[in-house]
């Protein structure tokens, strides 16, 4: 009797398929494989709960993912990975918030469904706000550490906005703010009364 061959039969597997990088639905996915845009796109479709979906409801849900994912328009494949997972994200809040709206129900199953929808929520923004700061759009903070004032000059401690005017260019706005005193700074001389305005001297500590 012949034993069958179990042995592991050999894949091949093209990673630069020309075929395949095209990028025709980059939208979707951000990648210039498509291979990778379509994986991706069922993935986030088998992640919508359609058990008990009609037919129609199925296909509207599925055509509601995939425009989801190419409204947010990954760019490369880190964002086509965060979109994906945030549509899962909020589908998942979502079905959890509708359960815990249902009467027929114990307390413990409201809280329960409430307490989920609460984790898949931040969770959400968690991945919304790593997908702005890939992005760049992320605030950023500055610190100063060194001020350098001459003799006259000021420094002025406060807010500088950027505000942007409908039909112009943006201006700068400074907020009402204080000035600060910086120690050891050079100050002008203190001119007197007199017609010819002569500095009056200061007395040293020791003269005082």
């Amino acid at each position: 009797m012949n034993k069958p061959n179990t042995a592991a039969k050999a894949v091949h597997i093209v990673a630069d398929d020309p075929n395949d990088r095209k990028g025709r639905l980059k939208n979707i996915g951000g990648s210039l494989s498509d291979h990778w845009n379509s994986t991706l796109a069922n993935q986030a479709v088998q992640a919508l709960w359609l058990k008990n979906s009609s037919p129609d409801e199925h296909n509207r849900q599925m055509s509601a993912t995939i425009g989801a994912l190419m409204g947010i328009g990954p760019k490369d494949e880190l964002e086509g990975m965060m979109a994906a997972q945030l549509v899962a994200a909020h589908n998942g809040a979502m079905e959890c918030y509708r359960r815990a709206m249902i009467g027929e129900q114990t307390f413990e199953g409201r809280r329960e469904n409430l307490v989920q929808a609460n984790k898949l929520s931040r969770t959400y923004a968690t991945l919304l706000e790593a997908l702005n700061r890939h992005r760049g759009k992320g605030q950023q903070k500055v610190t100063v550490e060194h001020v350098h004032v001459h003799a006259g000059g000021q420094a002025v401690v406060g807010t500088v906005n950027a505000a942007s005017q409908v039909g112009g260019g943006a201006t700068n706005q400074i907020e009402d703010q204080p000035h600060a005193k910086i120690a050891n700074a050079l100050q002008p001389a203190v001119r007197g009364q007199d017609a010819v305005g002569a500095p009056v001297q200061i007395p040293r500590n020791a003269q005082r």
